[in-house]
């Protein structure tokens, strides 16, 4: 990958009293500058790319009428927005950009620097999407900066912009002026731009900000039907995906987890924006490490293999899926008694998940049945209520029984306890149910043939008017089931 050798140390001057910034030269560049010829010809010859029937975005009513919430909720006050900035990798490289999830629920947008800001109004708000406009051609930005046009792709222009989003746009480069000299009430979504953030650091608080975090998490408890069709797509790709490791088992047998990550990888960027998480391929005692993400491990016959996977759609929103499959296509009897285990304390989760019930309660029926089991087969001393009430079924079930899912594997994190783990299911909610059992390969407490298994069982359950529906059916789940199903697969 080259970057910008040819960055210009002088740039034009805007006035003779007010010399622009110059474009940033890289130091050990082969050009030390433009010639005045060169810098004249880059300037023209260009055709007019500008797009002119451009369609609004498949979301742009949701989220006005996600704007028009908050809006309600915070009458008077400015609000602040941010999209985030690209953050550097390693010297000159970035990281791929994601837009705060507050922001693209908000707008759609999903582009470097952006700002929604809501204006205060006597009846509501006025929206501004605060965009870069497309880089400039007169100073030779498009060409000559590491950002331009030529060297990362064009952006919209803010006409464009307003056409997709269905609102005015700006240049965000004037805003952090604009905020310095606002007066009243102001809120910024925190953590997502230091530059914004110092231009309100007289304006803002610490209690009033997180409030309208606050606000913006539970607002995505309940999807809308934008937001659950959206899910479905991510889930399909991911049960897409989970049929092409099943497919190469025998290649990742050859190498290591590794083979297992690239291949769920490219599915996710074939069909997707990215992985919606690190996706955990897990194989033999790796399993038994909740979130192992190395996946730099052998991946042998006989073994489990523990993949924890979810596509992220174009929209951000992503699945949450977990199998766990016999890397020759048989599970041998101490490992489908505990997968056996694992399923039933699944199925009694999800038969929980349902309009009215408490959130807590697919966790607590999961949690049961997998305390029964530990009790039935001598690893921990009963009654089951004593278990419970102690947790000792936690040394080998370890984490909770699953979370909201949405644009965030774990959603809505920043809402209170009282409407999220304290709260009571609605329609249009979507959660993970996914128990797990796990035998440390060093845990002398059970016998030798328990160690080194790992069992998680994860899909993705919307609470529906009459009950649930699970959106990752697609997958098997039963241990026959499973068992025939990558017999299938592999011919």
């Amino acid at each position: 990958m080259t970057v910008a050798d040819e960055r210009n140390p002088a740039t034009p001057e805007t006035s003779e009293t007010e010399p622009e910034e110059p474009i940033k030269q890289r130091k050990n560049g082969l050009y030390p500058g433009v010639s005045d010829e060169l810098a004249e010809s880059m300037k023209s010859g260009w055709a007019d790319t500008e797009l002119h029937d451009l369609e609004p975005i498949a979301q742009a009513a949701e989220t006005a009428a996600r704007r028009a919430a908050l809006s309600a909720r915070f009458p008077g006050d400015r609000l602040v927005i941010p999209a985030g900035n690209l953050k550097t990798r390693s010297n000159d490289t970035d990281y791929p950009f994601r837009a705060s999830v507050e922001y693209a629920y908000l707008t759609g947008n999903q582009t470097e620097d952006g700002v929604l800001v809501m204006e205060p109004r006597a009846d509501g708000h006025d929206a501004t999407i605060y965009l870069l406009p497309r880089s400039n051609r007169e100073n030779g930005e498009f060409w000559l900066d590491g950002q331009g046009e030529l060297w990362v792709g064009r952006r919209h222009s803010l006409t464009e912009a307003e056409k997709l989003y269905g609102i005015p746009a700006s240049d965000v480069r004037e805003l952090a002026d604009k905020l310095r000299e606002a007066t009243g009430p102001v809120r910024v979504v925190r953590g997502y731009d230091a530059g914004i953030e110092a231009a309100l650091t007289d304006k803002v608080t610490a209690e009033r900000d997180e409030e309208l975090r606050v606000f913006l998490s539970e607002a995505r408890l309940v999807k809308d039907e934008f937001e659950i069709g959206e899910l479905q797509k991510a889930v399909d790709s991911t049960v897409r995906g989970f049929e092409d490791v099943v497919k190469v088992l025998d290649k990742a047998e050859a190498t290591s987890e590794r083979y297992i990550e690239g291949t769920f990888f490219l599915r996710a960027r074939v069909e997707g924006n990215d992985i919606g998480y690190g996706s955990i391929c897990a194989a033999g005692p790796h399993a038994c490490t909740l979130h192992w993400v190395r996946n730099d491990g052998p991946v042998r016959s006989g073994d489990l293999l523990l993949l924890d996977a979810g596509v992220e759609t174009h929209t951000y929103y992503t699945a949450d899926v977990t199998r766990t499959l016999p890397i020759n296509g048989r599970y041998s009897e101490i490992q489908r008694k505990i997968y056996d285990a694992v399923y039933d304390a699944q199925e009694a989760g999800i038969a929980a998940v349902r309009p009215g019930a408490k959130y807590r309660d697919f966790h607590d029926a999961a949690q049961r049945v997998l305390a029964e089991r530990l009790v039935e087969w001598g690893l921990v001393e009963g009654p089951v209520e004593r278990v419970l009430e102690l947790g000792l079924q936690r040394r080998w079930t370890l984490h909770g029984t699953g979370h909201m899912l949405g644009m965030d594997v774990h959603d809505c994190a920043a809402a209170r306890t009282e409407t999220y783990v304290d709260g009571v299911l609605e329609p249009g909610m979507c959660l993970t149910v996914e128990p797990g059992l796990y035998f440390q390969a060093d845990d002398l407490t059970v016998p030798e043939e328990y160690r080194g298994i790992g069992v998680r069982i994860e899909d993705d359950i919307l609470v529906t008017e009459d009950g649930n529906r699970n959106l990752s059916a697609g997958l098997p789940r039963r241990s026959a089931e499973v068992e025939a199903w990558m017999a299938d697969l592999k011919g």
